[in-house]
């Protein structure tokens, strides 16, 4: 059987990541969070304080900037590492959520991510998440999902997630943040947050994490048994 790549756009607190850790763990693929990516070179800036007005800072910064994932076999999560540091919890903290937009706009910034996320999804058999993977990252992607649901259930979700670390965070400021992340996003020069033409779009405010999962697994299946197809009829032709 072939190995596919499955983009999974949309926007903030959709599930995005959820859903596409889970599709690529039952499906033995490997999984790419590039939120996480964007969200890793942001502490840096802010740790660095590095400009995000000054080109040469910023391209600077990206030279010493190394992001990978490991697996953690403790707790069966992946993790983020920024420069072999573990940096899972720190950047999924408020004070990031309100940078990691504007961060991700730079240009230097999405072409050097997009540069390693490219790298990393080569071989195929990926799962990779984020803004951009369907229009501009993997445009040739065999499965692609543009993931959108209303902002008061997105920021339900956000403040849950916070709260589980431990973040108390007020739900008309999360608004506030999600409002704020959505108008960058879509609105950037370079690589805006889209629904790419052949992307199928799927509205999560009202399902669960399960059924988001089962959904784009069912959609990948599919997808690959025409790849299948077409690959007998190829060799019938032969």
């Amino acid at each position: 059987m072939p190995k596919i790549v499955i983009a999974i756009d949309g926007y903030s607190s959709c599930g995005k990541s959820t859903t596409a850790k889970a599709v690529a763990a039952r499906m033995s693929y490997g999984y790419i969070d590039t939120g996480a990516m964007y969200r890793a070179v942001s502490l840096y800036f802010i740790q660095e304080r590095v400009s995000l007005s000054n080109s040469r800072e910023v391209t600077a910064a990206l030279e010493k900037i190394h992001i990978t994932f490991n697996h953690n076999n403790r707790t069966g999560k992946n993790e983020t590492c920024l420069n072999s540091l573990n940096v899972e919890d720190e950047i999924r903290k408020m004070y990031i959520s309100n940078i990691v937009s504007e961060v991700s706009a730079i240009p230097e910034v999405r072409w050097a991510m997009v540069a390693q996320q490219q790298k990393m999804g080569r071989r195929r058999g990926v799962v990779m998440d984020g803004r951009d993977i369907g229009t501009k990252v993997f445009p040739d992607a065999e499965v692609k999902v543009f993931m959108t649901a209303d902002t008061y259930t997105r920021a339900r979700r956000r403040q849950q997630e916070l709260l589980a670390k431990g973040e108390l965070i007020n739900l008309d400021d999360i608004i506030q943040n999600l409002e704020k992340r959505d108008l960058i996003d879509t609105t950037r020069i370079e690589s805006p947050l889209r629904q790419a033409d052949d992307a199928i779009l799927l509205d999560t405010s009202h399902m669960t994490i399960e059924e988001q999962v089962d959904w784009v697994i069912e959609l990948a299946d599919r997808r690959l048994a025409e790849l299948h197809r077409k690959k007998q009829e190829l060799k019938k032709k032969a």
